[in-house]
């Protein structure tokens, strides 16, 4: 296989570690872009010639071009950018602060939309590259609890979706990799926020907040035989669009599709009189 230069935000475990592993393991060179420069020491010690540390805050959008430049000045190229960094907050819409949202916009759209942006001129003069989008199912449905997590990876799909066809003529390749629960430390209980539990949804969210509490470690997703079909994905001539990882990805996933679409067929009659009568449809360039 050619050897391909990968960024990896949030590398210091879960995923990132697995995803870093996987490639150092097929003869790739990984740049772990970390807040704890620390926590790779052992990767950089093992691959000392194909393996970079970069302390980085994914959040943090002026330093995405200092990460791509340096990432240039060791390797000569960058091949795969993973977006991977994140986290979740658990609670009501009531009852999580603008604060906590915002901070989950900047950590899941508003850095990656940086780092993308920093990494696509490099892409572009070599005519390849791919951008790996670690969302979740969560991207693609939501449940009472996460809407703070679904809204930053629902907005992180949409913007990945626009991308994607705008960068394909330029050899360049877009993922959105959407996981079920796999055994990271995301709902660990250092990694994993709740918010307050009011009086009002205390006992309607209960379940939900159990449930993500008690997960941490009996997830059935397996990181590393994930990590292993993302990094061969990206040495494959063919990569779809989105990857639901995990079975009850597919099936969680596959339901929200089916249910979507008999929602539209049922209301379409009524949806259609929206319009004026006599105009012709309109006819749109994509």
């Amino acid at each position: 296989m050619t050897t391909q230069t990968w960024i990896i935000t949030g590398a210091s475990r879960g995923f990132g570690r697995a995803l870093a592993e996987s490639a150092l393991a097929a003869g790739d060179q990984v740049v772990a872009a970390v807040r704890r420069p620390d926590s790779v020491a052992d990767l950089a010690a093992k691959y000392p010639d194909n393996f970079l540390i970069a302390s980085f805050d994914a959040r943090d959008i002026a330093a995405a071009a200092s990460l791509v430049r340096a990432t240039l000045d060791r390797f000569g190229q960058l091949d795969v950018l993973v977006n991977n960094a994140g986290r979740a907050v658990v609670g009501a819409v009531e009852e999580v602060s603008d604060a906590q949202l915002r901070e989950l916009m900047d950590l899941h759209l508003f850095g990656p939309a940086a780092l993308v942006r920093a990494a696509l001129p490099a892409m572009r003069t070599r005519g390849a590259g791919m951008i790996v989008q670690m969302s979740s199912q969560g991207g693609r449905m939501s449940f009472p609890g996460v809407s703070a997590y679904s809204a930053s990876k629902f907005a992180l799909e949409g913007w990945s979706e626009a991308l994607a066809g705008e960068v394909a003529p330029f050899g360049i390749r877009v993922m959105i990799v959407e996981p079920s629960r796999f055994r990271t430390d995301f709902n660990a209980a250092d990694v994993l926020e709740f918010t307050e539990a009011s009086e009002t949804y205390r006992d309607l969210l209960a379940a939900v907040r159990a449930d993500m509490a008690g997960t941490d470690g009996r997830q059935e997703g397996d990181p590393t035989r994930a990590a292993e079909i993302i990094v061969s994905l990206a040495h494959s001539d063919e990569v779809p669009l989105r990857l639901p990882l995990g079975r009850e990805a597919v099936e969680r996933i596959s339901g929200v599709y089916r249910r979507g679409l008999d929602e539209v067929e049922r209301w379409a009659e009524t949806a259609r009189s929206a319009d004026f009568d006599g105009v012709p449809a309109s006819v749109r360039p994509i």
